[in-house]
């Protein structure tokens, strides 16, 4: 397929200090990529650089064919095919809620009615429907991230780009928002990247995952290979639980689902978890300390012997 989004060798900075550092990055048509990196690592100064909130320093971003930003130009927000929803909501304090989301079909030249009721059928899918004229100022935050969610989705752009858009939204909601985005890119072939911190929700939801750590990219790669073949300790830990035990020719990740109780190690249970759909628990071994996940309730407790087993390790290079 071919790709909607290039970036080559950006980088950003504020003042003296470079908070991006020759980022490259695609995005092909129909494809989700998730940016997942801790607070701070650079995910949302990528994504205002992208939709042009923010100038560059040095690289290029392309869309589709066209390039749309450089060190000495750049083309503005409104003239790039990009809807954006970041943290802020960014509503119109004016606007009732079904005209906010009405507002990007007006712009396409829907007529009024039409766009009205396409704008009330996204937030009832949304789970708002029934505050569909109230204005910002009478919307909870949530709600107003659900508003701001609906206006982007009205919006059939090249690119979608999304910052943390479910911190707000219940489970069953988060799952909603996921699946009026897949929806939107079946019928429109869009792309879209969506920045989180939340390592479950962007292995979850993506085609692929770049892993961003102090505004560098260190791994990008589908869900699986970052989950299983990370190239860092760091990479390991910002995709999910990891153990890290030595080994004889090194360091070894082991993931908590990747034990089992049972065979030749021995080790101790420092702590048991309840979770619900598993259980999880904390083993100190002669290698290290060790997660391991059960899909039983619990049946082992603090303080007692057990012996334990690996399915599968992954050798881990040294941090660079």
């Amino acid at each position: 397929m071919p790709d909607v989004l290039h970036v080559r060798g950006l980088s950003v900075a504020y003042g003296t200090t470079t908070v991006l550092h020759a980022v490259d990055l695609s995005v092909g048509q129909s494809e989700v990529l998730a940016l997942l990196g801790p607070s701070g690592s650079g995910k949302s100064t990528l994504l205002n650089a992208i939709a042009g909130f923010v100038p560059i320093r040095s690289g290029e971003i392309t869309l589709g064919t066209r390039q749309v930003a450089a060190p000495n130009r750049a083309d503005p927000p409104e003239r790039r095919d990009i809807a954006v929803v970041f943290q802020d909501y960014g509503l119109w304090p004016h606007m009732t809620a079904v005209d906010t989301v009405a507002y990007p079909l007006r712009r396409r030249r829907v007529d009024r009615e039409t766009a009205r009721d396409q704008a009330r059928d996204l937030l009832d899918r949304l789970g708002i429907g029934q505050l569909a004229d109230r204005k910002p100022a009478h919307l909870s935050g949530g709600e107003q991230q659900r508003v701001g969610l609906g206006r982007a989705l009205a919006r059939q752009a090249m690119l979608y780009l999304f910052d943390e858009p479910t911190a707000h939204l219940d489970a069953h909601l988060r799952d909603v928002f996921l699946g009026e985005i897949a929806a939107r890119q079946r019928e429109t072939g869009a792309a879209a990247i969506y920045a989180t911190h939340d390592a479950a929700e962007a292995l979850g939801l993506a085609d692929r995952v770049a892993l961003l750590v102090g505004g560098r990219v260190i791994q990008v790669g589908t869900p699986q290979q970052l989950y299983v073949e990370p190239v860092s300790a760091t990479a390991a830990t910002l995709t999910g639980p990891a153990s890290i035990l030595s080994g004889p020719d090194g360091p070894l990740l082991v993931r908590p689902d990747w034990v089992r109780f049972g065979g030749d190690r021995t080790g101790v249970v420092v702590d048991v978890w309840f979770r619900g759909s598993h259980t999880d628990y904390a083993l100190q071994t002669t290698d290290g300390g060790l997660l391991l996940r059960s899909q039983a309730t619990p049946t082992h407790h603090r303080g007692e012997q057990i012996t334990w087993s690996l399915d599968q390790a992954w050798p881990l290079p040294e941090d660079h």
